[in-house]
């Protein structure tokens, strides 16, 4: 095994993080890293991060998925400092590696980044990975800037608030299957067109979601003019409020750099930059290719989340009633209760990945994982006949959600990878319950704040639940409330009696640790 190691140990601290997470239902033997040796600590001021794995490693299979998984948690909780190479004095955060004036580094900074010692930092509700409070919001696009912003108005950013990680892996899948399907109409249209010597007009529909139509040209051109929901390429992209970042992996790379001055070598290494040293920090080669992977491997294995059902006989009765009316009111046309995998397989890396982040192409053998049994858990449903069931309340469409009578949701100035300011993704409701605050700010401190703001295409649901008696109103919170993040381990449905059991288990152990 080919491990680059740093002079420092924080084992002990990984060990906290891992058993407080894995209480609920690891074994003992689940909870060794078997992976990694020993290492004795140095003196002084050292590193956070204990080793950095290589990619050559886990193609070759000779590490463990739960090792993998171990290792990435441990990046995605680490909080670097500058002998890891936090900080980015000669780089500004944007993704497509750009230097700046070393003069204008002004190290932390909560506008500009960097802007965050760990990712744990702002993903941390209601544990490691989920979302964040107001207080984390971020100021998108104003990490581009040299010099550095300092101002939160929206003339200069988009300000954004913390999305939960749960259930990403089965999320990219969803959006990678998706594009295929959308691809593929596309081109069996344009072999029409060719055939026919006509314009040929296809119905871009996938997993029963619609994305408009497409007309393919004889000349093998494309009118996308009536593509709606995704960019022009048909590529489904499901991470940010936005849907302009195609994979988790682009993700990290993004978010690493922009947050806290971290460098992916995949993304500003010598290859690619000409330099192992991108931000003139001192620290070369910050992040490998195996570390970038192994972050992205452990964030696609979070557990997707679940259904919370009170024990209480009249609350479970306003949640069914709830459910019925979420669906009566026109809710379920965007938030589409469930999706379909055709595979349950997750796989690294995404082949739909931009230039600067690891590829199908650039692999000798893919990273896999059942999404169905092999994630932190809960799992994801097995299909009757094959696959997976995505209960993610989702259409992974854009959306416009504001009007003139209510532009609410339409507060940004600043466009984001070409998409309307007015425009945003279809928030994921699996994680609703216990995701709060609302809103792509972050600033809506309830549900039916954010319902009673949806306008534009979103209109029709929010003047039939504007119409509903208050008594049908609470049904419909009620059931919204059982959606929520859920322990590792923990069964996909579970009371509120016992989810309070498994909480319970963890701070005790977590207490029996830090004695």
């Amino acid at each position: 095994m080919n491990l680059r190691m740093t002079k420092a140990s924080i084992l002990g601290f990984f060990c906290l993080v891992a058993f407080a997470a894995f209480a609920s239902s690891a074994s003992s033997d689940d909870l060794q890293d078997t992976s990694q040796p020993r290492v004795v600590r140095a003196a002084g001021e050292t590193p956070t991060i204990l080793t950095h794995y290589d990619q050559a490693d886990l193609e070759a299979g000779r590490m463990k998925l739960k090792d993998i998984i171990s290792q990435g948690r441990m990046l995605f909780d680490a909080r670097c400092n500058s002998l890891d190479g936090q900080g980015r004095p000669a780089a500004t955060g944007n993704g497509t590696p750009t230097k700046r004036d070393r003069a204008n580094n002004p190290g932390f900074i909560r506008t500009s980044g960097t802007d965050a010692n760990s990712c744990a930092g702002c993903h941390n509700q209601p544990f490691s990975g989920g979302g964040g409070d107001f207080v984390a919001n971020v100021f998108v696009l104003a990490q581009v800037r040299d010099p550095i912003v300092t101002s939160v108005d929206a003339e200069f950013s988009n300000e954004r608030n913390t999305l939960g990680m749960n259930g990403s892996g089965a999320i990219e899948m969803l959006a990678r299957e998706m594009s295929v399907d959308l691809i593929a109409i596309r081109t069996d249209a344009a072999q029409q067109a060719a055939s026919q010597g006509t314009n040929v007009t296809s119905k871009l529909l996938t997993k029963g979601v619609s994305f408009g139509q497409i007309t393919a040209r004889p000349d093998g051109t494309f009118d996308t003019s009536g593509v709606e929901g995704v960019d022009a390429d048909l590529v489904i992209k499901p991470f940010h409020q936005k849907g302009v970042v195609v994979s988790l992996r682009e993700f990290t790379n993004n978010a690493y750099n922009h947050h806290h001055g971290m460098q992916s070598v995949e993304r500003f290494g010598a290859a690619r930059t000409g330099t192992n040293d991108f931000d003139e920090d001192g620290v070369v080669d910050e992040l490998t290719v195996g570390d970038i992977t192994a972050a992205t491997i452990f964030q696609a294995a979070m557990g997707a989340p679940g259904v919370v059902m009170p024990t209480d006989r009249t609350l479970r009765d306003s949640v069914a009633r709830g459910e019925t009316t979420f669906s009566q009111i026109g809710c379920a046309e965007c938030h589409v209760p469930e999706l379909r995998l055709v595979s349950t397989t997750y796989s690294e890396a995404n082949p739909f990945n931009p230039p600067g982040n690891l590829r199908p192409i650039d692999m000798v053998n893919p990273i896999t994982f059942d999404l169905t049994r092999d994630t932190l858990g809960p799992n994801l449903e097995r299909a009757p006949g094959g696959g997976a069931i995505v209960r993610a309340f989702t259409d992974l469409k854009r959306h416009t959600i504001w009007d003139a009578e209510d532009p609410y949701f339409n507060n940004e100035r600043l466009v984001q990878g070409g998409v309307p300011t007015g425009q945003f993704l279809t928030r994921k409701l699996w994680d609703v319950g216990n995701s709060a605050p609302y809103g792509h700010r972050g600033d809506l401190t309830t549900m039916t704040e954010a319902i009673l703001h949806h306008a534009g295409e979103g209109r029709p649901s929010r003047e039939a639940f504007e119409a509903l008696s208050t008594s049908q109103r609470a049904d419909v919170i009620e059931f919204l409330k059982t959606m929520q993040a859920l322990p590792d381990g923990s069964p996909r449905v579970i009371t509120d009696a016992d989810l309070a059991k498994i909480y319970k288990r963890i701070r005790t152990a977590a207490r029996f640790l830090t004695k």
